[in-house]
């Protein structure tokens, strides 16, 4: 099987209001020491060799300086200003995108995503019925509808995912029982409290 060129971009353009605290500058443990969140998911996305790593959001303190970054071209919106950004700046025919505050995705989950892309069709992850498009591949092609969704001021994920679907820009990718803990956000003091 050809491995695909593929960029990945790290999502950590988020207000953490919930949180009351940057999820980003978070400590984890991460090969036996005390790392930001954000060093920890960085690390995560090295692991499957992408051609391009970019971050999308604003600069962080520790943030390595020869990391783009790419401020939201459609500020405001929430995540989907992020992904058009980085789809519409990327140099390959797809995207990988993770969120900050998916702290237990491993790489071996981003592989299998991978895996199931083809040149102009990503995937998304199914979770009981759910998108889970914070932990994607999408096509380049996929910025043509993110585009318009934002023209619409229609901001929400899930319309984003179904569509691309309908589309066949992505196809649907059923989380396996044992890969579910993987999805664990962190949006709340108290989800720290229980991870």
């Amino acid at each position: 099987m050809v491995k695909l060129p593929f960029s990945a971009a790290l999502l950590a353009g988020g207000k953490s209001r919930r949180m009351g605290q940057d999820k980003a500058l978070l400590p984890v443990e991460w090969e036996g020491k005390s790392v930001p969140l954000w060093d920890r998911q960085l690390s995560i996305l090295r692991a499957i060799a992408p051609a391009e790593l970019v971050i999308s959001g604003p600069r962080k303190k520790g943030y390595s300086a020869s990391i783009p970054l790419y401020a939201d071209e459609w500020a405001g919106v929430g995540p989907l200003g992020g992904i058009a950004t980085c789809l519409n700046r990327i140099n390959n025919g797809l995207l990988l995108v993770l969120a900050i505050d998916l702290p237990r995705v491993q790489p071996s989950f981003l592989q299998r995503l991978l895996d199931g892309t083809e040149a102009a069709c990503g995937i998304v992850p199914i979770l009981n019925n759910h998108f889970e498009p914070l932990v994607a591949v999408y096509p380049k092609a996929a910025l043509e509808q993110a585009v318009a969704q934002l023209r619409k001021r229609d901001y929400v994920l899930q319309h984003f995912a179904e569509l691309l679907l309908e589309q066949r820009l992505v196809s649907g990718y059923k989380v396996e029982t044992g890969e579910e803990y993987q999805l664990e956000n962190w949006n709340k003091p108290e989800d720290l409290r229980s991870g």
